[in-house]
């Protein structure tokens, strides 16, 4: 059985200890390394995927380790914030780069990754860094393997591995078995998953005793024992400790040994795999790892453990990136529930929104902007007073500096600001701790709906800040013509898609007084509409309605569609 929470809980459920690296995954899939024109960034590294796909699915999770004082080590401090994982045991390395990774997709199974890991600041993390009162406020440690091929490492985990016996934790081990990072494969090598070493398998051998809990692949399972073959590594290890061991089995599960190892390698609780499309299989271990922890740490039984892990290396392996992939809890119980239909499972789209829907940037329970975006009202007033169209930029500089007084740095403060006229605006409003920003997509007055610039919209959106949100104004009316809302459906439709592809939020702005009767059904049925098509923006913008019992229809709509939309924006 898992580990229940039993007295008095500790403040957290799991600290991880090891590699943090910003990944860096060639977007151009089937491609070689040296062919990949665009890379998407992410947090990634063994532990570090692993405390965010263990607080994704609900474990109070810490990362242990250092990162370099620069962009990168921020860029990971901050997302693991964001995420929920706690960043007290995460220091600052002055004189060290934090490690940096580069993969592409080549084929199915074959992903070549390059390690910039030389005198990086994770491998620097020393005794001095675990600190007892730390460690004591956590349940269990993950202790990995790449940090056991450097005596400075070593002796840290090895430091954690006591103290976490001391007090009564768990101690967990993930092989992470890397080759090339012991030395022992060159640095085009770091897709290479088993190289024999005598060396390697002595070191680890002496952490065996000391664990609760083993996992790996069967490579990693012999790499830890010294054995030739899967049976006699797992007898090995079961000689030296009394660990639970998992064995990953890739598409075909695992299996959890809690006892005696027979000469049956299936004579053990089996999880079976889930198929699959294999898109990505880098990344998919730490989800696995990330859902049985989530199990055997909430006390659940082997089964339920290896099944909800299983579930998490699926997901993993059907998505390109690591940890922004890896399922939230709510995720995870919707596909256990309704399976999916897509073998692909980054093709679902009823999985896709739950996973977007919970792992925004930021959580905004209430939102007050101004609206600085207007153009041709602007345009209008120039010429109307005889200024120069120029002078717009300015004014809207002056704008964000008065609301960013307003907002005296409290949160719920937000902008909409064009791109036309304000793009000196929102390098303005960049340097002040505002909420949210909306920028519009639309052709001011376009009906049916046309996009400003260009009609190619994706293109324009990979150029925009991740924090920016689409905003976009439709004059749709339900009682429109069928050709004109059928026009207009799709260009919302396409716009969905590409802030979906992109990762950037959406939010829709119905007008519809404008062009026929306004009652209490009208926003209703022109949500309801939009809705069956799949489109699911983040957030709706609406007009005033003339009573109560219409926004009581409008919240019936989207609690109906999508109970996680973040709201409605009121002009």
């Amino acid at each position: 059985m898992g580990e229940a929470v039993e007295g008095k809980c500790p403040p957290l459920d799991v600290i991880t200890i090891g590699r943090a690296s910003v990944d860096l995954y060639g977007q151009q899939i089937g491609s070689r390394l040296e062919d990949i024109a665009s890379f998407a960034k992410s947090v990634g590294g063994c532990p570090a995927n692993i405390s965010v796909g263990t607080a994704r699915l609900g474990l109070r999770s810490a990362l242990l380790t250092r990162v370099g004082d620069e962009q990168m080590g921020r860029f990971i401090r901050e997302q693991l914030r964001r995420e929920g994982v706690s960043v007290d045991g995460l220091k600052t390395d002055k004189d060290r780069l934090t490690a940096l990774v580069l993969l592409s997709v080549e084929s199915e199974g074959v992903s070549p990754m390059i390690f910039y890991r030389s005198d990086c600041a994770d491998m620097a993390l020393a005794e001095e860094d675990i600190d007892e009162a730390f460690i004591a406020s956590a349940r269990s440690v993950v202790v990995t393997g790449t940090h056991f091929s450097r005596p400075n490492s070593d002796a840290a985990q090895r430091k954690a591995i006591r103290l976490m016996k001391a007090r009564g934790g768990k101690v967990v081990f993930d092989i992470d078995y890397r080759p090339n990072l012991w030395g022992l494969a060159g640095h085009a090598e770091g897709f290479e998953r088993y190289v024999k070493s005598d060396r390697v398998s002595a070191q680890l051998k002496t952490v065996l005793p000391d664990c609760d809990l083993i996992v790996g692949t069967e490579e990693e399972i012999m790499i830890a024992s010294g054995a030739d073959d899967c049976l006699s590594a797992l007898k090995t290890i079961r000689a030296l400790s009394s660990a639970t061991i998992v064995l990953k089995r890739g598409a075909k599960g695992c299996i959890v040994y809690d006892g005696p190892i027979s000469d049956d390698l299936e004579d053990g609780i089996v999880g079976k795999g889930f198929p699959i499309e294999i898109y990505n299989v880098l990344g998919a271990g730490d989800a696995f790892m990330s859902g049985f922890l989530r199990g055997w740490l909430g006390g659940e039984s082997f089964a339920t453990a290896a099944t909800w892990a299983n579930a998490c290396g699926a997901f993993a392996v059907s998505r390109l990136l690591c940890a922004p992939e890896y399922p939230t809890f709510e995720e995870l119980q919707f596909f256990l529930k309704h399976g999916s239909k897509h073998l692909a499972l980054r093709k679902d789209e009823a999985i896709n929104h739950i996973h977007w829907a919970t792992t925004r940037r930021r959580d905004i329970p209430s939102l007050m902007a101004l609206a600085c975006d207007h153009r041709v009202q602007l345009e209008d007033v120039a010429a109307r007073v005889g200024a120069d169209v120029s002078r717009i930029p300015d004014f809207k500089v002056l704008t964000v500096k008065a609301a960013a007084k307003v907002a005296a740095g409290r949160d719920g403060y937000g902008m909409l600001i064009d791109e036309k006229y304000g793009r000196d605006a929102m390098f303005e409003f960049a340097r002040h701790p505002f909420a949210w920003l909306g920028r519009p997509v639309e052709l001011p007055g376009s009906r049916p709906l046309r996009f400003e610039f260009s009609q190619d919209i994706g293109s324009q959106l990979t150029e925009w800040p991740v924090d920016h949100c689409i905003k976009c104004l439709c004059f749709y009316h339900p009682d429109d013509p069928e050709a004109l809302k059928v026009e207009q459906q799709q260009k919302l439709r396409a716009l969905f898609e590409a802030a979906r592809k992109v990762g950037r939020e959406l939010l829709v702005e119905i007008i519809a007084g404008k062009h026929g009767k306004l009652d209490d059904t009208t926003i209703p049925r022109a949500l309801e509409e939009l809705y069956a098509l799949g489109i699911k923006p983040d957030w709706w913008k609406l007009e005033p309605q003339a009573s109560a019992g219409a926004w009581a229809k409008i919240e019936q709509v989207i609690v109906k569609n999508d109970p996680w939309c973040r709201g409605v924006v009121l002009l």
